[in-house]
């Protein structure tokens, strides 16, 4: 695209660099600036009208005007006129002015009305980093067919755009936007992004393609792989049979047994080295043990702050922390990690640095346990493979309730029932130290009460430093565990069956998801209660009835109005000005097949 320094100057003011982000940037209302024969009442109108009388005051000026286009006298009033005004209305000139014209028993009067020079076509009015008139300059002489066709935008879209721009008397009528202009709108909005996106990912050589095989090693698990693991898996063995360095995201639901997906890839890598950084020393335990249970003939090595430093390279699979970062890593042909999003793009840059040489790299695969919408999985293909889990290994059985003051001595029955069965209770309140804003106990205000009643009682928080030797120790010896939502992810508690959740309303329900993800983790009966002060809550009814964490997250949009979601963007605004993710998932397809993004 060969832009001229004026165009390239309004682009950079604009904030955009091409002609569809351009044509999105719709005009917020209309002048119709033609003359028209017929009075038109509540409308604002262009008249053609001579000055017959003019009397000034100090807060108004009042003007007698006769109006030539359709015969007949109005009253013009200028409310608090501006100085250079006083002088701006002779008696017997004639001229063109606009605005609303009202009228009450024969009388027809028009306020504020401004004198107008440009007449005869229906005038766009924008609001945007240009003065309104400049922009509509702007996108009169460049917005054009050919320009947007140029980008690759489907005629039939550009001409519903165009229309915006230029609009005919349909478009002046409308008071909202026609169906077919706000279905342009959400394609060319998704059209500009996932273009934006397919155009940042890169390809790269990677370090060896292998066709491993998992099958064997499936038949020999006690176990039996559901058919989403399959297929996740499937796909990864498929990239890896490519000489081009996979980048997928493997997104599951809580409990979805992503760990099998995980080892599975390790299992296709060899006999070459893989390597995963976990977010926890307690997740990086977990999957660790996992892969010495059912990886044995694979050699496995743990990374933490706390592991002696050792000779690497004699590993096929190093599960680690952070702490990786700091190792000297040997060459490894796969690079994982597990809760990709507790980690910034720059430490999964140089975990895949740290293992590669030259051009050619490692295969990438991260994992999230936080569930997606749909739709938004669809839109991310345009950067990254995307498989989704949306089932688990066998079906929870939770029942979800919210609960209020007038609860809590049945609340109390149901714990000191489920420790006498030897089971376990999580209770997540809202923070850690009292606080005059949230009317809700912190920890320290609701721990004496609990440690009172109860034995066994333990209490951890994001800021406690042993909070992962806590968790460990409440595994073992713990009835209940006191908490902020730093339980959210991380530690397997096969025991816990109760999360109480203090002030529920307050947190996402993807958050809630999580949470009550902790229990019923080993097919145990499981109970969450969303303890809230509000009377009702709809986002809280609706959760208590809905189980999958993927429809959970579409929930969460539709409560949050499609608050951004997709990675890099803030959680509060949404990326998207039209289009609606919880919604809009036909319109993505069609952008997907269009831009060729498989």
């Amino acid at each position: 695209m060969n832009l001229t320094k004026e165009q390239v100057a309004k682009f950079k003011k604009l904030g955009i660099g091409t002609w569809c982000e351009l044509a999105l940037m719709i005009p917020y209302s209309y002048e119709d600036l033609r003359l028209h024969e017929k009075l038109q009442i509540h409308m604002p109108q262009l008249i053609d009208a001579t000055v017959e009388s003019v009397h000034r005051s100090a807060n108004s000026i009042q003007i007698t005007f006769f109006v030539h286009n359709f015969g007949h006298t109005v009253q013009g009033v200028i409310f608090r006129p501006k100085p250079y005004m006083m002088h701006q209305y002779q008696v017997g000139e004639r001229d063109y002015y606009y605005g609303i014209i009202e009228c009450k028993t024969g009388m027809c009067s028009m306020s504020m009305p401004k004198k107008i020079t440009g007449i005869g076509a229906i005038s766009p009015k924008y609001k945007s980093a240009l003065r309104s008139d400049v922009m509509g300059k702007f996108i009169a002489k460049n917005l054009t067919l050919e320009n947007l066709l140029h980008e690759g935008l489907d005629e039939k879209i550009a001409q519903e755009l165009l229309k915006l721009h230029f609009p005919n008397d349909t478009v002046l009528r409308n008071k909202e936007l026609s169906g077919d202009a706000l279905a342009a709108l959400k394609y060319t909005e998704l059209f500009v992004y996932m273009k934006l996106l397919s155009a940042k990912r890169r390809y790269f050589e990677s370090l060896v393609s292998v066709k491993g095989d998992y099958k064997e090693w499936a038949s020999t698990l006690p176990f039996t792989l559901t058919s989403e693991q399959i297929k996740a898996i499937e796909d990864i063995g498929c990239d890896f049979g490519k000489n081009v360095a996979a980048k997928r995201m493997v997104v599951g639901d809580v409990g979805c047994g992503k760990t099998m997906v995980i080892l599975a890839a390790a299992q296709m890598m060899l006999p070459h080295r893989s390597i995963l950084m976990a977010p926890t020393t307690i997740l990086a335990n977990q999957i660790f043990e996992e892969a010495q249970k059912y990886l044995p003939h694979a050699k496995s090595a743990l990374v933490t702050n706390k592991t002696k430093k050792v000779n690497l390279e004699e590993y096929d699979f190093i599960v680690g922390t952070h702490a990786l970062l700091y190792r000297e890593l040997p060459h490894a042909e796969l690079v994982m990690v597990d809760e990709q999003h507790r980690f910034g793009t720059a430490q999964r840059n140089t975990l895949e640095k740290l293992v590669s040489s030259g051009a050619k790299k490692p295969h990438f695969l991260q994992f999230s346990a936080t569930p997606i919408p749909r739709t938004q999985a669809m839109i991310e293909t345009a950067n990254i493979d995307v498989s989704l889990i949306t089932t688990t290994p066998f079906e929870k059985d939770i029942t979800s309730k919210v609960i209020h003051k007038a609860d809590f001595k049945d609340l109390l029955l149901h714990i000191k029932s489920e420790i006498q069965k030897k089971n376990q209770v999580l209770l997540v309140y809202p923070l850690v130290e009292q606080s005059e804003v949230i009317e809700y106990q912190s920890i320290d205000e609701a721990r004496a009460y609990w440690e009172k009643n109860f034995d066994n009682v333990y209490v951890t928080h994001g800021k406690d430093k042993n909070k992962e030797d806590i968790l460990i120790e409440f595994r073992e010896k713990g009835d209940i565990l006191i908490a902020t939502t730093v339980v959210e992810v991380g530690i397997s508690l096969p025991k816990l069956s109760t999360v109480v959740i203090v002030g529920a309303e307050r947190l996402g329900l993807s958050t809630l998801h999580q949470l009550r993800g902790r229990v019923s983790r080993t097919g145990l009966k499981g109970y969450c209660f969303l303890y809230t002060n509000q009377d009702k809550s709809q986002r809280l009814e609706q959760f208590v009835k809905t189980q999958s964490g993927f429809d959970i997250a579409n929930l969460d949009l539709q409560f949050r109005k499609s608050g951004d979601l997709l990675k890099g963007a803030s959680q509060s605004g949404s990326r998207f000005k039209w289009v609606d993710i919880a919604e809009d998932e036909e319109i993505v397809k069609r952008v997907k097949k269009d831009l060729k993004i498989v």
